[in-house]
């Protein structure tokens, strides 16, 4: 055998993992039926995956690369096994669930789903994986429903909730065989107009359309080889026909519009008695679970202040705009208190704006801004640039200091000397009151005022001193500062130094002279006499020019 021979042999022996296109757009390995990461994606790199539950009702969830991963568990061959009712079709809303065993080709193990958004289309991968087979080549016939409302179903229908307009229904037909390739169509709950099954009524499951003959899903079952599941409660090796994936651009099929905002929040598997028919007998039920997908997404604004809470109550006016159509509810304008929060509800994409009005709140200062996903660019007090992926919530925090001001009191002698001990009683908004002492360096400082109208008054003065100014005065806090800044609003005032004055006449000889004291201007208990003895006292008295006359009577 040549060398070119020999190469050409083992070129052709390696096996070749295809992959198709929606699987290519979405870089997930959906349509060759072994779990195994080859190249981009597959349900294995979910390993290890954390099973939460009793088993065997488990459920799991994870995240790599983007997409998210969903995982129900069922128990199998066994009277306990969640099953329908006899008779129960598809169109049965709130269907009565029971304990029951499965036909081998309709007991489902387990479910997984996993989604994620690729330039703007949402795509949803699909596995079931069922019990041993009894047959090579055994049909295959399971669904995914999927519903956007939260109301419970009543009592016997194990956890099914209310469907409402709009839920999807995938359904996965494998008609056995190792060549025949998986159809998946579609149909969403209507409740009104036309059934897929022609002896219903509305509500009930409208037309199909087929996703794979549009070019809009791809599928696969392990008929050539088995497949081993690593992310599985335990790891095992799946048999011939026992596992079956798909993947579906729902974007492209037109579950999500540009136009709706639309999410599913709960997701079940069922097993069907025969093929691609409504009226087919339902048989396995996995699940239900939550899960959620949506074309939409959440935007968040939270106010954060400091100090906190807010001591002035005050509201903070936002907006929030972005590109509009899709967005018809915007802009949206509210106010936040501190602490506070508000959401808006926004199509998958960017180009969201969030910001804040601080032009009538001239007492606060935006400090920082910024989104959780690190999106978007502040510029003044708007964030703008925010993008919000497809059923993400994205919050974006807007932190505000209350902008607080100083007032430093300065006392002194009208003889120049810095005064201690002077009072002063300082009252102003938000009920603010407090009273203050000067101290050694003749000064009394407050801060942490908010900004506004103070009104000042000195209370009493130092000992020794009297007080030149007792009215009230107004000190307005406008500025930023602390106490020893420089930048504290003043109020500066004086008192005056105090002087006692005693004047006395005494006759030296008893029955002598009689003396008569009188001041001008009159002070103490001027005037005195005549007598042998007198005596003028006065305390307090402020500078000035004082004349106390002694008239001595020979």
């Amino acid at each position: 055998m040549s060398f070119t021979a020999l190469a050409l042999t083992l070129a052709v022996s390696i096996p070749a993992y295809a992959v198709g296109p929606i699987g290519s757009a979405a870089g997930f390995e959906d349509d060759d039926a072994n779990l195994v990461v080859n190249s981009t994606m597959d349900w294995n790199g979910f390993s290890p995956v954390s099973w939460i539950g009793t088993a065997p009702y488990q459920n799991a969830s994870k995240t790599v690369s983007g997409w998210q991963f969903t995982g129900l568990t069922d128990a199998q061959k066994a009277s306990s096994d969640t099953g329908f009712k006899g008779g129960t079709k598809q169109d049965n809303s709130c269907a009565g669930v029971i304990g029951a065993s499965s036909p081998n080709k309709s007991d489902l193990k387990r479910i997984y789903l996993a989604h994620k958004t690729v330039n703007n289309h949402i795509y949803l991968e699909l596995a079931w994986v069922r019990i041993l087979q009894n047959t090579t080549s055994p049909s295959a016939h399971v669904a995914f429903e999927f519903n956007q409302g939260t109301a419970p179903c009543g009592a016997g229908s194990d956890g099914l909730v209310e469907r409402t307009a709009g839920d999807m229904l995938i359904v996965y037909d494998f008609e056995g065989g190792g060549t025949n390739n998986p159809t998946l169509t579609v149909r969403r709950w209507v409740t009104a107009g036309a059934c897929e099954v022609g002896s219903s009524s509305a509500p009930c499951w409208g037309l199909a359309a087929n996703l794979t003959a549009s070019g809009f899903a791809e599928a696969k079952v392990n008929t050539a080889a088995t497949a081993a599941d690593t992310i599985a409660p335990s790891n095992e090796t799946l048999g011939l026909s026992e596992f079956g994936e798909a993947g579906v651009d729902l974007t492209a099929a037109g579950i999500f519009s540009s136009t709706v905002c639309t999410s599913f929040g709960h997701v079940a598997g069922v097993s069907r008695s025969s093929g691609n028919s409504g009226t087919a007998a339902m048989e396995d039920l996995v699940g239900p679970g939550s899960i959620r997908i949506s074309n939409c997404g959440t935007l968040v604004v939270n106010k954060v202040t400091e100090p906190s809470p807010d001591p002035t109550n005050t509201s903070f006016p936002f907006t929030v705009n972005g590109p509009n159509p899709p967005n018809a509810s915007l802009p949206k304008t509210f106010s936040l208190a501190n602490g506070g929060s508000d959401s808006t509800q926004v199509f998958a994409g960017g180009g969201y704006s969030a910001g804040e009005d601080l032009s009538a709140l001239s007492s606060w200062s935006l400090t920082s801004a910024g989104c959780d996903n690190s999106t978007g660019t502040l510029v003044g007090t708007t964030i703008s640039g925010i993008s919000v992926a497809a059923d993400e919530t994205v919050t974006c925090t807007f932190n505000n200091k209350l902008l607080q001001g100083a007032i430093n009191i300065a006392k002194v002698s009208i003889k120049g000397p810095a005064l201690a001990g002077a009072q002063f009683s300082i009252t102003g908004p938000n009920g603010y009151s407090n009273n203050v002492t000067t101290g050694s360096d003749g000064t009394a400082c407050v801060d942490h005022l908010a900004f506004g109208t103070y009104a000042v008054q000195e209370t009493a003065a130092p000992a020794g001193y009297s007080i030149d100014d007792p009215t009230v005065h107004d000190v307005t806090v406008g500025a930023s500062s602390t106490c020893g800044d420089g930048n504290e609003a003043v109020f500066a005032a004086t008192d005056t130094p105090l002087t006692d004055i005693t004047v006395t006449a005494k006759s030296e000889a008893v029955g002598g002279t009689v003396s008569t004291i009188t001041c001008t201007p009159k002070i103490g208990n001027s005037p005195q006499g005549p007598a042998e003895s007198v005596t003028v006292t006065a305390n307090g008295l402020p500078p000035g020019d004082y004349i106390c006359t002694v008239h001595v009577d020979p």
